[in-house]
């Protein structure tokens, strides 16, 4: 069965589409530790990162790189945090995460947006990259 990220690659469920390529795409997290909070993703199904051939997870890194770039112009914080967890969507997912305070990296503390603040935020990001 496809995860969710493959049907948000598929186009059968929306995202807040920060950037894209041919093999990777990177999006607004839905419930965000804080604004800007983005996932990048492989548009191939792997389950765990150190799986991914070592071209495809090299690329991610760097694909993800240019997102934090754009991300740290776009929204205000003191760096860009990087965690790879992977356990709650069975497909390798980087977040990127815009950092305050250590707090920020729990998963614990989350933010609200609207639709239109994600779709403004997306948009800023992207004219960033």
């Amino acid at each position: 069965m496809a995860s969710i990220f493959t049907k948000i690659i598929n186009g059968e469920i929306p995202c807040y589409k920060v950037a894209e390529d041919d093999n990777y795409l990177a999006f607004l997290d839905i419930n965000p530790n804080t604004q800007g909070h983005t996932l990048c993703i492989p548009k191939q199904e792997v389950d765990k990162i150190f799986d991914m051939e070592e071209e495809h997870y090299m690329g991610l890194m760097a694909f993800s790189r240019k997102v934090a770039l754009a991300l740290e112009k776009t929204v205000p914080c003191k760096r860009i945090g990087v965690a790879v967890v992977g356990l709650e969507v069975p497909h390798v997912h980087v977040h990127l995460i815009p950092l305050h305070d250590m707090d920020d990296m729990r998963f614990q503390r989350k933010v609200s947006l609207t639709k239109e603040e994600f779709e403004d935020l997306a948009a800023k990001i992207n004219a960033n990259l």
